[in-house]
């Protein structure tokens, strides 16, 4: 008999973190980067609403956590506006060139290490690299947003971004590791290489040292020129020339036909009454449709107010599973019923910001590159770091996500905004590609079924149930849940740590019914995310 030891589960965390909540009697942005939320809440301090703020904090996020979300990226955003009690969807999600030909990515066998287990494509080229780019609709939709519903100027909004891309980023001990992490793509290209890695590895700042500055070369300037020109000049304009130009010397096929024909649109929202509250969520391409199916499910449970029991994850994960297996089994009917084939292999780059104004109205924007640091790519001209959204499609033909041109891909991002009688309640939405509608919708349930307040909600260990043959289990959850779950499914236990994001990294913004006052609440172990008043600013 062999006298080794049996094999014990690699658990690292070894400690209780908290993350504060935001009070007022004002207005809260909560963001995955407290920086940029300060930036919204000095907007709203000044008399601006919440969309103003959410476009503010929008743009500084390209200026302050770049891998995550960009000029060169996409999104959705729902805005709540109070004094209509209507809730609108603004699209800028991704979309494919019109000269994509799928036949320019053979497979070669083999599976791609990204974040989908697609098939490998010669060059990983949906992967990273210029062959990557969907037409980037980020400024677009940050614009339309502002036209429609804010009241500050364009060049206003932008103006906070432009003074945080001048001063670089603080090479702090999570800064260093982001790079680090996606070091081997990012020495791939010159101008990327140039800004992340200028001395061929990853930048770090001495003990001790004040903290070093890393300059995003080019990216200030892109921003001064679309204050100035306003937004359509990343589409019609200089900026749009540049990066035709820079593309088209990488060998992309992203063009100005794509950019100059493209438009944030309008979409109504998908709106579903659960138990008192009316909830709305983003419609078709995204993950709305399955978080509406999973709560359709759950309004035959009887929960109970409290901590969520055995039974409530139970039933978490029985509604989870089923709303992934029947998106599964109905593809080909419907692109908006069908699902990546894909587990995620690596943390997605998607970032997520709510708003909420002294006026009720509240925003809930998802914005991303895709992956991290996108396709990699930083456009020499401008500064740009571009989106990798052509590795949402499917690169086999015949399926209803197969790559085609002009076209848009499914996605995950699940912003939601709830309200009750009538009157503003929470906007929420969290990063963490298909992990995202499983801890959006547990957070939503625990609100509204076992009426934990944001705060202890977002301290609760959840669980994971997004398509994986297993459910991902937070060894923090009590014996008894975590009893049942095995007795039930397949089941991991899985740590929430910093790295890797295990789970998804949600926010949220809440007026409470009752007393009036406003909460901000984010992800807990996102060391940069905050939650800031106005009268904080």
């Amino acid at each position: 008999m062999s006298s080794k030891p049996p094999a014990s589960e690699h658990l690292v965390q070894n400690w209780v973190v908290q993350k504060p909540l935001a009070r007022s009697r004002g207005g809260i942005v909560a963001s995955q980067n407290r920086i940029a939320a300060e930036v919204g809440a000095r907007v709203l301090a000044d008399g601006g609403n919440a969309v103003d703020a959410a476009v503010a904090t929008g743009f500084s996020l390209a200026a302050c956590e770049p891998w995550n979300s960009g000029l060169g990226g996409v999104g959705f955003m729902m805005v709540y506006i109070a004094a209509e009690d209507r809730v609108y969807v603004v699209d800028f999600g991704p979309k494919s060139p019109g000269r994509v030909d799928l036949a320019d990515f053979p497979l070669t066998g083999g599976t791609t290490t990204d974040l989908f287990t697609w098939p490998a494509v010669k060059d990983d080229r949906n992967v990273h690299g210029p062959w990557s780019f969907a037409i980037p609709g980020h400024v677009d939709g940050l614009g339309l947003a502002l036209e429609k519903f804010g009241t500050r100027s364009f060049a206003a909004m932008m103006a906070p971004a432009i003074e945080l891309a001048e001063q670089g980023l603080a090479v702090d001990w999570y800064l260093t590791l982001k790079i680090a992490t996606a070091a081997r793509d990012l020495q791939r290209y010159p101008a990327t290489r140039a800004i992340w890695m200028p001395d061929g590895l990853p930048p770090v700042t001495a003990p001790g040292a004040e903290l070093a500055r890393l300059k995003l070369s080019g990216l200030a300037d892109t921003m001064r020129t679309l204050a100035k020109n306003g937004r359509r000049d990343f589409y019609e304009g200089e900026v749009a020339r540049s990066i035709v130009e820079d593309t088209r010397a990488m060998g992309g096929i992203l063009d100005a036909d794509d950019l100059a024909g493209f438009r944030a649109r309008f979409l109504e929202p998908l709106e579903i009454d659960y138990r008192g509250a009316r909830i709305a969520l983003a419609p078709g391409l995204t993950a709305g449709p399955s978080m509406a199916r999973v709560l359709q499910q759950l309004v035959e449970h009887k929960f109970v107010k409290g901590p969520p029991t055995a039974d409530s994850f139970v039933a978490y994960a029985q509604a989870l599973r089923e709303a992934y297996s029947d998106r599964l089994a109905t593809m080909g009917e419907s692109t908006v019923d069908i699902v990546e084939q894909a587990d995620l292999r690596s943390p997605s780059c998607t970032t997520h910001l709510n708003v909420i104004d002294r006026d009720g109205n509240m925003v809930a924007l998802t914005q991303t590159l895709l992956s991290v640091f996108g396709s990699r790519v930083v456009l020499p001209g401008t500064g740009i770091l571009m989106n990798n959204g052509i590795n949402w499609f499917d690169p086999r033909p015949g399926l209803p996500n197969s790559l085609a041109p002009n076209k848009r891909a499914l996605t995950n991002m699940c912003p939601v905004i709830a309200r009750k009688n009538g009157k503003p309640w929470f906007a929420i939405g969290a990063s963490g590609g298909r992990k995202i509608m499983p801890a959006v919708m547990q957070l939503t349930s625990l609100m509204v079924d076992h009426g934990l307040d944001l705060e202890k909600a977002f301290h609760q260990p959840r669980i994971d149930a997004s398509g994986n043959d297993h459910v991902g289990v937070d060894p923090r959850l009590p014996a008894g849940v975590r009893k049942a779950l095995a007795a039930r499914f397949p089941v991991k236990s899985t740590e929430l740590v910093v790295y890797p994001t295990n789970f998804a990294c949600p926010s949220a913004v809440l007026k409470d019914p009752v007393t009036g006052n406003y909460f901000g609440a984010t992800d807990v172990l996102s060391p940069w995310s905050g939650a800031v008043s106005e009268e904080e600013a």
